[in-house]
């Protein structure tokens, strides 16, 4: 298994002018960018990617454009998880065929299964490959949540279970979970501003929105931390956090996807049913991203 390290990248997806398109050459240079800044792997289709406007055909030639791009350099985790257990089956086999550093399954969205549907769910996926799978947890995009108890239970069941991406924002639950996983299982946090509470509590790392623009700036930040400097640690955090509050200022990924734009990346819009930032955030953006130095 390949190490996917400690600050991975949930990448966005570049289209071209009109949205109806993937721009394959500039998601490689995106990816490029990201390996060069910082990131020690990178999640592709996933949130920040807009999968659910990602056709199946275009979920598979981006994981393989990333995994071309960036070679050995760096982890590629593709998003093949999906409310439908059947068709997330079918793309994590693809993607074990293109021979990919791990899957990330997000937990099933407007179903609202149950503990004992999630764990169904995710188990039937796990248990048809052999790549390490990173469980997402995002409630406040699925509806529900995925408990600790459910976690510990795949862990248990399926031994390729080796990660949890925490983005429920519930720094207790967090806590409690990173205290009970077994050991080398790990925990990254699923929300840039709670990077550095999640490792306090014991995460491992962060799939990050952030680390577009400030891969550097986090990079540094978790080895302060990993390497007992927590006051440098603390300084970092503080530091990017008025750039982390404008990147989320509305729904992710349209803030990031602008700021990526914004160093000179060819990106094209946000697909439908998002819309483009209004001046005023656009604005916003902009001015974070001058003041924390990265524009």
């Amino acid at each position: 298994m390949r190490d996917w390290g400690r600050l991975l990248t949930a990448i966005v997806t570049p289209f071209s002018s009109d949205g109806r398109n993937v721009n394959h050459a500039e998601m490689a240079r995106i990816a490029g960018h990201l390996v060069d800044t910082g990131s020690s792997g990178i999640v592709v289709a996933g949130t920040t990617g807009e999968s659910p406007t990602l056709s199946h055909e275009e979920k598979i030639a981006v994981f393989g454009t990333v995994r071309d791009a960036v070679g050995q350099r760096a982890a590629v985790v593709a998003g093949t998880g999906s409310n439908d257990t059947e068709q997330s089956i079918r793309v994590t086999i693809e993607a074990e065929k293109m021979g990919l550093d791990g899957v990330m399954l997000v937990a099933p969205y407007y179903n609202k299964p149950s503990q004992d549907g999630l764990f169904r769910h995710f188990e039937a996926i796990a248990s048809r490959t052999k790549l390490p799978v990173l469980i997402y947890n995002i409630p406040s995009r699925t509806s529900v949540n995925v408990e600790p108890a459910t976690i510990l239970r795949l862990m248990d069941a399926c031994s390729n279970v080796i990660a949890v991406k925490e983005a429920s924002g519930n720094i207790g639950q967090i806590s409690e979970l990173c205290a009970a996983v077994p050991e080398g299982r790990r925990v990254y946090s699923g929300d840039d501003a709670l990077t550095l509470p999640v490792l306090a509590v014991g995460g491992y790392g962060v799939v990050s929105v952030m680390a577009h623009v400030a891969g550097k700036a986090i990079r540094e930040m978790i080895e302060a931390y990993v390497s007992g400097n927590g006051a440098e640690a603390l300084r970092l955090h503080r530091q990017t956090a008025p750039l982390c509050r404008a990147l989320f200022c509305t729904t992710s990924p349209t803030p990031v996807k602008e700021a990526v734009g914004m160093l000179g990346f060819d990106v094209g819009p946000v697909r439908l049913p998002l819309v483009p930032l209004t001046s005023e955030q656009r604005s916003l953006v902009r001015d974070a991203m001058v003041a924390a130095g990265v524009l």
